[in-house]
């Protein structure tokens, strides 16, 4: 970036810490599927405030290291979780004075897709189930329940138009798993022939040669998500019953 005499002069004056500054933190709702329920990762707080209480995954902005608010994310998610998760989404942001007792605080919210079997984490995280409004039983730190309620939502309306669903599974699954997981985020039923239409349709899936998963009553062609199909987005909603 090129910058006139008199600019650089007054950046290379300029002191940051002039101006009162909020205190900057990533937090991140991470979802996944278990039990054939929506599920949250939680963790506890080794600090205060709020020690021993559990919280969403989240931290303080590294300005030394994190190129990004998204580089921040990707960073605390894989000290969370042990890998790159599959899918990330920002969510907003919330800034106030009384949502920590610390002081003004600004929170960039991201919503992430997992399967539950590739997540690693320690003794202090665990799985915790949602209700139908995306309501947690815990109560969290912070502003985080209704956190996990407005990422919720955000799911669940994606799922009506896209092929979000498709991360919370393993990489190789039947249709039929497909559609489930669709449903439990939607919340009731899907037409069969319809929603198979409307995946093969829209070139979503690839089967896997040679590939099958024993069911109760036969064998079920396996798949996988098509190559460079991180979301698509289909013209028309689909609605659960």
């Amino acid at each position: 970036m090129n910058t006139n005499p008199q600019e650089q002069a007054f950046l290379d004056n300029y002191n940051i810490h002039d101006y009162d500054v909020p205190l900057t933190s990533v937090d991140t709702v991470i979802f996944t599927i278990i039990d054939e329920k929506v599920q949250v990762l939680i963790t506890k707080r080794k600090d205060f405030p709020f020690k021993d209480q559990w919280a969403i995954p989240g931290g303080f902005i590294d300005i030394n290291h994190d190129k990004s608010i998204e580089a921040t994310a990707l960073r605390k998610l894989k000290e969370k979780t042990g890998y790159q998760v599959p899918y990330l989404e920002q969510l907003g942001a919330i800034g106030n004075g009384f949502r920590d007792p610390r002081g003004w605080s600004v929170t960039v919210t991201y919503f992430a897709l997992v399967n539950a079997e590739d997540v690693s984490y320690e003794d202090d995280s665990r799985w915790c189930e949602i209700d139908d409004e995306g309501n947690i039983s815990e109560e969290l730190a912070f502003d985080h329940n209704e956190l996990v309620v407005e990422a919720f939502q955000r799911l669940r309306s994606k799922a009506q138009y896209t092929t979000i669903a498709l991360h919370v599974l393993p990489e190789k699954f039947t249709l039929s798993e497909l559609q489930q997981s669709f449903e439990i985020i939607l919340g009731g039923k899907l037409n069969k022939s319809g929603f198979r239409r409307r995946i093969i349709k829209g070139n979503v899936v690839e089967e896997v040669e040679g590939e099958s998963k024993q069911t109760a009553t036969r064998k079920a062609q396996l798949y996988r998500k098509s190559e460079d199909e991180d979301l698509h987005f289909y013209m028309r909603e689909i609605y659960a019953k």
